[in-house]
């Protein structure tokens, strides 16, 4: 984060300056906010994004009234202290639409046209798995897992695996495919089950690529 947000210039935007908000796990961009001085000591204090509304000219919790805020991760100012980039982590949709983004058909944005976009899909599964589990909905097929516990998902994690290989050397593509995706699925599950998360495994093969 900004070590001295005195050293921002928040003279040019006079007194306010551009907040880029990007999800932290996908790297999506989410929306486009305006930050002042005490906006974005509001948003360290509370660790939940703030900016300063133009139209109402006052500081602005996002989610204040639906309850979908951006829980702070990181932020960061360009190279010429004139815009910040806000690493977040969003409870629910951050479009008034109620679209996870503020972008869905800008170009490059659009998941059928981003770089790595399968990739940036298994994150928020990863988040919707988390979301399961904290919420419980009735009648989820992953509220039932996570209700049977860690030895019933481990099971099905094991009966996932074995039917991923059975299908890659006896099965055409498709069904390789298929259970390749089941396994992944309820490894999320499974890890989240422990308090563990996607992240934290791929943590490891970071680690272990240096």
């Amino acid at each position: 984060m900004p070590d001295d947000p005195e050293k921002l210039d928040w003279a040019k935007g006079g007194g306010l300056v551009p907040a880029i908000v990007q999800d932290a796990d996908t790297l999506r961009v989410l929306m486009l906010g305006y930050m002042n001085a005490d906006a974005l000591a509001a948003t360290r204090a509370s660790g939940h994004v703030t900016f300063h509304s133009r139209s109402k000219q006052r500081l602005w919790t996002k989610g204040e009234s639906s309850g979908h805020f951006l829980d702070l991760v990181d932020i960061r100012a360009d190279c010429d202290d004139d815009t910040l980039l806000v690493l977040a982590r969003p409870h629910g949709p951050t479009c008034h639409l109620g679209r996870a983004s503020c972008f869905p058909d800008a170009p490059g944005t659009r998941e059928d046209a981003l770089p790595g976009a399968d990739l940036a899909f298994l994150a928020e599964l990863d988040a919707l798995v988390a979301e399961r589990e904290r919420e419980r909905p009735d009648g989820s097929y992953t509220t039932k897992l996570f209700e049977a516990g860690v030895r019933r998902i481990a099971q099905k994690v094991g009966e996932e695996g074995v039917e991923t290989s059975l299908a890659a050397v006896a099965q055409d593509d498709a069904a390789l495919l298929g259970e390749s995706a089941d396994l992944l699925y309820h490894l999320l599950v499974l890890l989240r089950a422990r308090g563990l998360s996607l992240g934290d495994a791929v943590g490891v093969l970071r680690q272990r690529h240096r």
